[in-house]
């Protein structure tokens, strides 16, 4: 991916007012509509003594560990895939060329509902496959809470000015992605997966 970019500005991407409407979306609009469904089902399987505090302890935070290594998988093969015909390349800019090309651009810096509810209605099919609803509810609780922190982290790095060493440590990783070589640097709410495959640019 070449570095080519606007600072402080943005384009329209569909010329359709309903989908360019769609790609547009308030930070704020992950949280309200993914917290009260992880809440309500969490809450219900301990209610109903379908899973224990002590399993939701382990397996909350391998949810958060195995959205960690989808954030990178994902940010690294599928989003800074460029393709190599037009339909491709449109697919490309849509999911995440347009980002790099308009990094400061408010609307656009957590994912769209449009693209993480299918996402999330994969990860819970394969979930309700697998069985196991006393693991995998907690399970899915830590996913999506990691998927959460993720669209904080990089709402945060972009919009905000960070005011702890791991905070400007964390946009320094970001920024180093967007300005300096968009092929290291892949992970966004955190550093360690970039550290441990060798993608992480030393700043």
């Amino acid at each position: 991916m070449q570095i080519e970019y606007a600072r402080y500005a943005s384009e329209r991407m569909f010329k359709n007012d309903f989908l360019e409407a769609c790609s547009k979306i308030h930070p704020s609009v992950p949280f309200l509509f993914y917290i009260p469904i992880i809440v309500l089902a969490e809450g219900y399987a301990l209610v109903a003594g379908v899973t224990t505090i002590w399993t939701s302890l382990i397996f909350i935070p391998l949810g958060i560990l195995s959205w960690q290594l989808m954030e990178y998988g994902i940010h690294r093969a599928y989003f800074h895939w460029e393709g190599s015909g037009p339909v491709t390349r449109r697919l490309h800019d849509i999911i995440h060329g347009y980002h790099h090309k308009y990094p400061d651009d408010a609307k656009r810096l957590v994912m769209p509902l449009g693209a993480s509810i299918p996402l999330a209605i994969v990860i819970a099919g394969l979930l309700y496959w697998v069985g196991r609803p006393g693991t995998t509810i907690p399970y899915f609780f830590g996913i999506v809470s990691g998927y959460l922190f993720y669209d904080y982290m990089h709402w945060s790095v972009h919009y905000r000015v960070p005011k702890t060493a791991w905070g400007r440590a964390l946009r320094r990783h970001h920024m180093s992605h967007h300005f300096a070589d968009p092929g290291t640097n892949f992970g966004i709410s955190h550093r360690w997966v970039d550290r441990l495959v060798g993608s992480l640019r030393q700043n």
